[in-house]
């Protein structure tokens, strides 16, 4: 059997146990792990005030922007207990020498963002350049400094389970808080499989005592997509992984569902 069809095997077999929540209780949890997200060129300021209110109303984890509205975030959220996340360094392709993603990176911070979401340099990466990769992990977590950095692989371009193991080493060993599955901006985004390998990676960390984060982002916009993230995350991490702190998902259009649901059932 092929590893990928092992993967898969193995996915449906941590989906098929019991788990200790219901689906309404679930849908709860996982509003408030939410990175409610608007990462489109039409992006404008009313837009982003808002997602604020919205994020304010369903008290999700954070609020994801480009940079530019890193101080408009900040200004609504101030006192709300949301995180103000930017992506930055060169989002979505990474194509940008690393002076200038530390630049952007450096500005976004000043500017209020709480978490930095990068992406590693998918190029340098095929390329079997993996110092590279790892010396911008380092240096934008080194800006970075306390606040969170989430780094994106971009699972649906690593071609391969061992890449996408390789690449979460990287970014684990060169100070990533979270390791984030993809941009939304590829053919192929989040998909179980990839967050599998993920959370094998950080299962190993975490019996070294080194505790890192998840985000499967792209393509989870719906309850049946999204439920089965979070019941891979509990069956291979446990409870103690169910935090904001070590568990968010990207999105946007799943919040509302989340919401409705968690507070009708349907």
């Amino acid at each position: 059997m092929q590893e990928n069809e092992e993967i898969q095997v193995r996915v449906k077999e941590m989906l098929s146990g019991n788990f200790p929540f219901t689906d309404k209780e679930i849908c709860t949890k996982m509003l408030h792990l939410v990175d409610l997200t608007t990462l489109d060129g039409t992006d404008t300021r009313k837009r982003v005030d808002d997602l604020c209110l919205k994020a304010v109303d369903y008290h999700t984890a954070a609020v994801c922007v480009y940079p530019y509205y890193a101080a408009e975030v900040k200004k609504n959220l101030e006192g709300k207990g949301i995180k103000t996340a930017c992506v930055a360094g060169g989002f979505p392709a990474s194509q940008l020498p690393l002076a200038v993603k530390l630049f952007e990176v450096e500005q976004t911070l000043k500017n209020g963002a709480d978490e930095i979401d990068m992406v590693i340099s998918q190029g340098a990466f095929l390329e079997g350049d993996y110092r590279r990769v790892g010396e911008e992990v380092r240096a934008i977590k080194q800006l970075c400094g306390n606040h969170t950095l989430k780094v994106i692989l971009e699972t649906g371009n690593l071609q391969s389970p061992e890449n996408i193991r390789k690449a979460s080493c990287i970014a684990i060993d060169n100070g990533a808080d979270f390791i984030k599955t993809s941009t939304g901006k590829t053919t192929v985004s989040a998909t179980l499989e990839a967050v599998y390998i993920m959370l094998e990676v950080i299962r190993e960390y975490a019996r070294a005592s080194h505790k890192v984060g998840i985000k499967p982002a792209g393509g989870i916009s719906s309850i049946e997509t999204a439920i089965p993230y979070f019941k891979l995350v509990y069956a291979m991490l446990g409870e103690e992984w169910v935090c904001p702190s070590l568990f968010r998902i990207g999105a946007s259009r799943l919040a509302d569902a989340l919401y409705q649901f968690s507070r009708n059932g349907n």
